[in-house]
């Protein structure tokens, strides 16, 4: 046995990444040394065993990208090798080199070795490059979408951070204020519970930051995709939608608190632009997800309007893609509906009045057809989800959809508080002192995960 060779290429010293080691294995040398000529050019880093049993070894003392073997050895064929090579280092790419009369030890090595590609003897020198060039560009793939899986999970986890600290500081606010945050770890706590994806979890940490109500993301993810459908997106597109949906807020993290909690119609000049601005941040977020292009860019379109006066670019009617233009009414409805756009939230009726209005002014006229349909069909996704009870069934648990005050007007739990026991015995003395029944609205309670 020739003692073992390591066979460096010339690389250009600027290039950041290390050229890709290839171990060569073959029990004759002529084999081996016509594989260096040919593959030595291309600036690989070259690594020879002239049985299974050594190639083994320099896997265990080298980092390799990827095995090119000879089938027939002695004590150990390349079908052997390169199946125990796949248990033990399944990451490396393996590729075999076998004659005509080999086939039945070929299957065996795509089988059991999990082999990439094979190649019959004597090799075309194209065919090998390329083949080598193809295996290593997948490789590196591979090492790319575990790099990104491992970045979206330090996000994930310095957003929790993020939120613990922004839930420790608002605790020292008013007590009007401590009641909001109240809802909204609530809120968050049965989201844990619930949302059994990440998409979703990253939705409820930007409902926490902007100080949208809990699950109103998810809604407007629900109700574009019943849009999209009814305008024949496909399934791709609808995926895309309902995760713009879920994400569509994201912007707003980088917002100030005062500002993120004010109402549309409350805002100054300078601060509804600023608060316009928040798309382009969003997809400044997500730009460096490459499978979320497309949902970047339906959450940068999701102000322009219909009539080509809306931001950032000024688009109009179909210039606008239409998942844009879908999440521009699910947005608003449910922002409407919730008193993000006015000072209280508005009812079923109004709130669809008002997207009526701006049918081909703010939004897309077919978009709004088939938006008013799903309402006249009492879709679930565009119901009311309030009703009115008496102060006997009340139960712990249960949100009011509106402020509950007295006859006189004096506010004595704001809306979104989640009802307690105390809350409860409070609500049905005062009712009894005062010789008059409250009015009491609460939210009709979503079970969906």
């Amino acid at each position: 046995m020739s003692n073992n060779a390591i066979a460096a290429a010339d690389t250009n010293t600027e290039n950041a990444l290390p050229p890709p080691v290839i171990l060569l294995v073959d029990d004759e040398a002529s084999i081996l040394s016509s594989l260096k000529r040919v593959l030595r050019p291309k600036g690989y880093t070259l690594i020879t065993a002239e049985s299974g049993a050594e190639g083994l070894r320099l896997l265990e003392e080298h980092p390799v990208d990827l095995i090119v073997s000879d089938m027939r050895m002695p004590e150990m064929n390349g079908a052997q090798f390169l199946g125990k090579a796949k248990e033990r280092f399944p990451e490396v790419m393996r590729i075999l080199l076998t004659g005509y009369s080999e086939i039945t030890a070929t299957i065996s090595a795509i089988n059991d070795g999990g082999i990439y590609h094979y190649l019959q003897k004597p090799w075309d020198e194209q065919d090998l490059l390329l083949t080598i060039q193809r295996a290593l560009e997948q490789q590196h793939l591979k090492k790319e979408a575990a790099r990104l899986n491992e970045l979206v999970r330090k996000q994930n986890d310095e957003l929790q951070t993020f939120n613990a600290r922004l839930e420790k500081q608002v605790q020292a606010r008013t007590e009007e204020i401590r009641q909001t945050v109240m809802f909204l770890e609530n809120s968050q706590a049965e989201i844990k519970l619930n949302f059994l994806t990440m998409l979703k979890v990253f939705s409820n940490m930007i409902e926490l930051r902007s100080g949208m109500l809990g699950g109103q993301s998810d809604r407007v993810s629900a109700l574009s995709r019943k849009l999209g459908k009814r305008l024949k997106l496909h399934d791709v597109q609808l995926q895309d939608l309902s995760i713009a949906g879920l994400l569509h807020a994201i912007g707003k993290i980088g917002l100030p608190d005062e500002l993120i909690r004010k109402p549309l119609e409350k805002m100054s000049g300078e601060e509804s632009r600023s608060f316009m601005a928040h798309p382009v941040k969003g997809h400044m977020v997500l730009t460096p997800v490459s499978a979320f292009d497309e949902v970047g860019h339906l959450i940068l379109y999701q102000y322009e309007r219909y009539d080509g006066r809306g931001t950032p670019e000024g688009m109009s009617g179909e210039a606008i893609p239409l998942g844009s233009r879908i999440l521009a009414v699910a947005r608003d409805f449910e922002a409407l509906r919730s008193g993000a756009i006015a000072t209280l939230p508005l009812p079923l009726d109004k709130a669809v009045q008002l997207i009526k209005s701006q049918s081909g002014h703010r939004y897309d006229p077919e978009v709004v057809l088939n938006f008013v349909a799903l309402v006249e069909e009492g879709d679930s996704a565009v119901a009311e989800r309030a009703r009115d009870i008496k102060s006997r069934d009340l139960e712990v648990g249960m949100q009011l959809a509106q402020d509950l005050r007295t006859k006189d007007g004096v506010l004595l739990i704001v809306r979104d508080s989640t009802i307690t026991a105390n809350n409860i015995a409070q609500i049905r003395k005062f009712e009894q002192l005062d010789g008059s029944l409250l009015e009491i609205s609460v939210k009709i309670q979503d079970n969906a995960a």
